[in-house]
């Protein structure tokens, strides 16, 4: 009996280490917790919360993780270099984030909340529709149908 719990043990120890390589999120996270290279994003946010927003830019511009991040220079990791700047799209994003959280915050907090990090008007999927690069005529005809929308609400 003993010897299959010792067993049970070694072998659930040997998972959650292997998990623990192969989670990329985890690589990149400093020893005392938190991610390491950060510069729009809260530096304590949750896995939950990052992995959602990463999901949020991937469905919306229609693309996978090495769109904007980097493979390790390292040739003996293999992966994604999730902290690295490597690639111009990763600052890009980080625009569009500073710029969409300016929109909804500036022109659609018709409640005044002091969260505006909650206001979600206007979000990637917006301009983008699935694509990496927004098709201007789209974008121009969005455009005019959030103006009349946010006229509609400043009415009210």
């Amino acid at each position: 009996m003993k010897k299959w719990y010792f067993l049970a043990i070694l072998a659930v120890a040997t998972i959650a280490t292997l998990g623990a390589f192969s989670n990329p999120s985890a690589n990149d996270k400093k020893q005392g917790g938190g991610y390491t290279n950060l510069k729009i994003l809260p530096k304590d946010i949750s896995d939950e919360a990052l992995h959602s927003i990463m999901r949020e830019f991937s469905i919306s511009l229609g693309v996978r993780c090495g769109f904007c991040h980097a493979r390790y220079t390292d040739t003996t990791k293999r992966g994604l270099d999730f902290a690295s700047d490597a690639k111009d799209e990763k600052n890009i994003a980080r625009k569009m984030y500073q710029m969409t959280a300016y929109l909804n915050a500036n022109y659609f907090n018709w409640n005044k909340s002091t969260r505006p990090d909650t206001i979600h008007y206007v979000v990637c999927y917006t301009c983008h529709r699935g694509t990496h690069e927004p098709d201007a005529k789209v974008f121009l005809a969005r455009i005019d149908s959030i103006a009349a929308a946010a006229q509609k609400n400043r009415g009210k």
